[in-house]
């Protein structure tokens, strides 16, 4: 793990690999642990970067509340500082989000982006409201607890038992969240913005990816736009978790992906 100073945060990142840049960026209460299973699948062809977002992981986790946007010049920033000119960008839930951020404002650096199992919608009011009780069952019960209530809903429910090791896997990374980090990235999800306009208006080539099972973002929230640049896969199977659901399903896709945009 290696870290650099971007934005006014240490930033953490993992890379592995040689070739065109791939960046994943992990969901909430995760880290760049999260793509332990994925990376090593695209790292023959590509350069991955996996960087821990803010407050997530061995990244700089000040008190909250966080934005999307702030969120994103972390990254942006801490491509720049590595001297990653252009890359292709992909994330996974939150990591969308911010992803979709960096597209609306970064866009020269991006040869392409993608949502893994994320949306372009914003929070609806109940969900902002679950935000809110996230925030006070972190203050009140603290980031283990929480974790253990988020992560049995990430996964299919068939897999719940079937893939044990990686639920717990899960949960591991989610309990090394540092609770004020989780308390401000949840209180930026609640307050970030519709961007379904940065997918409509954009020329780039993008990827759209949905968990056939997933109960977190239902396929018709991921799969927004139609385009002659806008690729659309579903992970058969697969909850909200297609790294470690079904890692080799979703390499195939992202290296799918990627040769058409070389």
């Amino acid at each position: 793990m290696t870290s650099l100073l971007a934005n006014g945060i240490s930033v953490a990142y993992q890379e592995q690999g040689q070739g065109p840049t791939i960046v994943l960026l992990h969901g909430f209460c995760g880290s760049s642990a999260y793509w332990e299973k994925l990376a090593p699948l695209l790292s023959g062809e590509y350069r991955v970067v996996m960087p821990d977002l803010r407050g997530h992981g061995a990244s700089g986790a000040p008190a909250g509340p966080y934005a999307i946007d702030q969120m994103a010049d972390d990254i942006a920033a801490l491509l720049e500082q590595m001297g990653v000119s252009k890359y292709t960008l992909l994330g996974h839930s939150l990591g969308g989000y911010i992803t979709l951020s960096l597209a609306e404002r970064y866009s020269s650096r991006l040869n392409g982006f993608g949502l893994i199992h994320s949306t372009p919608y914003p929070d609806s009011e109940e969900a902002k409201e679950k935000r809110l009780k996230a925030v006070e069952k972190i203050e009140d019960e603290g980031i283990n607890a929480f974790v253990n209530g988020l992560v049995p809903g990430l996964f299919a429910q068939e897999h719940l038992q079937t893939m044990e090791p990686e639920v717990n896997r899960t949960k591991e990374i989610g309990y090394l969240t540092p609770p004020q980090g989780a308390q401000g990235a949840a209180l930026a999800m609640r307050e970030r913005v519709d961007r379904r306009e940065v997918l409509t208006q954009s020329d780039l080539p993008i990827l759209l990816v949905a968990g056939e099972n997933d109960g977190v973002i239902p396929l018709e929230r991921t799969f927004t736009v139609e385009g002659d640049q806008v690729i659309k896969a579903v992970i058969k199977g697969a909850g909200h978790m297609g790294m470690y659901e079904a890692p080799d399903q979703l390499a195939a896709v992202i290296s799918d992906f990627m040769r058409n945009i070389k």
